[in-house]
């Protein structure tokens, strides 16, 4: 059972990310590859980096997720895997949610920039606690548009103001303050397939376009806190996301422990069968 050793703990609380020691087995990495190459082919029309709710299979008039994207069982399979649900409960604690799963695919040549971010500028969580896993299904380097992070910016708890792009070349429409960080501080997140990165909900973050010749995937599994509420009611930055979202009908997941704060709905947008 994968688990974070004590240094890897430390790293995550002192600077809000780390990249653990445990990776992906071979035969699971190319599982997934064979999933994605599926999930991008039942999706013509979405741009491969707005892959929203890639865990959530369709079951709507047009047969999507009800974000515009025919999600795949093999994506909710990997949030579930009991080795990433282990490593997310040792910065989360033992009560654990599933709330999101997000494909950011980004092709050759003309893959799409990620401006930096604040993660909790866009969800409906309070208090805002969520801690991201961010496997690498493809090499992930900086040639081709890594991961990058602003290590400690997570430490004042603070959301930035973010300023609306009106772009159609970018992964998310909000970008960051000019002046609100030192972007020489940036340290890339380079992994190889399998590999994977945790960050927290405030800490800055984005990554560069992808002009090299090799695509870069990567998925981002997000879980919560029981602690916290994913509250149905608000709307996060409504309608200028940059992805289809629709938290209103979005399903969790109680992977591990009981619902701390008692308000959370884990029967909306689920199958009734399931």
């Amino acid at each position: 059972m994968a688990r974070l050793s004590p240094d890897e703990v430390r790293r995550f609380a002192d600077e809000g990310w780390v990249k653990p020691a445990f990776r992906l087995p071979p035969v699971q990495v190319a599982h997934m590859r064979t999933a994605l190459d599926d999930l991008i082919a039942r999706n013509p029309g979405v741009r491969p980096e707005k892959l929203v709710s890639a865990h959530v299979e369709g079951r709507g008039r047009d047969g999507d997720n009800g974000e515009g994207v025919r999600g795949s069982a093999a994506f909710l399979e990997l949030a579930r895997d009991a080795a990433i649900v282990e490593l997310v409960s040792g910065v989360i604690g033992d009560d654990v949610i599933l709330w999101g799963c997000h494909v950011f695919c980004k092709p050759p040549i003309e893959g799409f920039e990620t401006p930096w971010h604040q993660d909790g500028h866009y969800w409906p969580i309070r208090p805002l606690a969520t801690c991201t896993v961010w496997v690498a299904l493809e090499d992930s380097k900086a040639d081709n548009g890594c991961l990058r992070v602003i290590p400690g910016s997570h430490l004042p708890r603070k959301l930035y103001d973010h300023l609306h792009e009106d772009r159609t070349d970018l992964t998310l429409n909000q970008r960051m303050a000019a002046g609100t960080f030192d972007e020489a501080a940036a340290a890339d997140v380079e992994l190889e397939a399998g590999e994977m990165s945790l960050h927290d909900v405030y800490l800055i973050h984005g990554a560069r376009a992808n002009t090299s010749t090799r695509r870069r995937t990567g998925v981002a599994l997000r879980y919560m806190p029981s602690t916290s509420l994913f509250d149905r009611s608000l709307k996060p930055v409504d309608g200028k996301t940059g992805v289809a979202v629709k938290f209103a009908n979005r399903p969790l997941w109680l992977l591990r422990g009981v619902d701390r704060c008692g308000g959370n709905d884990f029967d909306i947008g689920h199958h009734r069968d399931t």
